[in-house]
């Protein structure tokens, strides 16, 4: 059995490749609008990459301070001096505590120690007790709580009403706030009539105690007795 199809005659339709006669090409204007949101989403991470690297070269090619791998010493040279001087340190309350004469101060930064020439110093200890010292020469810290008396030196020790404690030698090592002395020289140590000399000494007045090395000599006064 055979079907026949019959179709109607379609109109003919002109077929042309490429554009017809007079016709303008069509623009596909959506890639520019990409274009445009693309840049204008980079262009603050682009402008932030160019300011990275500006401020990059920038510290790359700025000069740099000098490097000193050494520290200065320090002079071993006084950095002041003081002639014919006195100095005074007092305590909270206003009461003087320490005074210090000499002929010359110098102060070496080196060490922060002074050093006096013609050194007379007068120590007031809390209880009253009046410290007078003096040599020629001496070395100290430098607010004067520790002094090294070298040349005849001699420190005396006394309260009111008592008999003084006299030490010298050719070296003391007074600590005036611990209230100290010691001395690794030959000392004379007199305490009244009673004279004692020694190879040397460690005195500590809030101990209550004199220390000295021998030898040994001492001369004491006579005891009265009375009946």
């Amino acid at each position: 059995m055979s079907i026949e199809l019959h179709l109607p005659d379609l109109p003919e339709v002109p077929i042309s490749l490429g554009l017809a006669d007079g016709q303008a090409p069509r623009v596909d204007m959506r890639w520019q609008l990409r274009l445009r949101a693309a840049v204008s989403a980079y262009l603050p991470l682009l402008l932030m990459t160019l300011l990275a690297l500006a401020t990059w070269w920038l510290v790359k090619n700025s000069p740099r301070p000098p490097v000193f791998n050494e520290a200065r010493a320090v002079s071993a040279a006084p950095d002041y001096t003081m002639t014919r001087f006195a100095l005074e340190r007092f305590d909270p309350s206003g009461r003087l505590r320490l005074r210090i004469e000499g002929e010359q101060l110098r102060h070496f930064p080196a060490t922060d120690r002074i050093e006096i020439d013609g050194a007379v110093i007068r120590a007031v200890a809390p209880d009253g007790r009046v410290t007078l010292a003096h040599a020629l020469r001496a070395i100290g810290n430098g607010d004067g709580s520790e002094v090294q008396l070298l040349g005849g030196a001699e420190l005396s020790s006394e309260r009111a009403g008592d008999s003084p404690l006299v030490m010298r030698s050719e070296f003391l090592h007074a600590f005036f706030v611990a209230e100290r002395v010691r001395s690794h020289l030959p000392v004379q140590v007199q305490m009244g009539a009673t004279a004692l000399n020694a190879a040397g000494l460690d005195y500590d007045h809030a101990a209550h105690r004199l220390e000295l090395q021998g030898p040994l000599r001492a001369v004491m006064a006579p005891v009265v007795v009375k009946r």
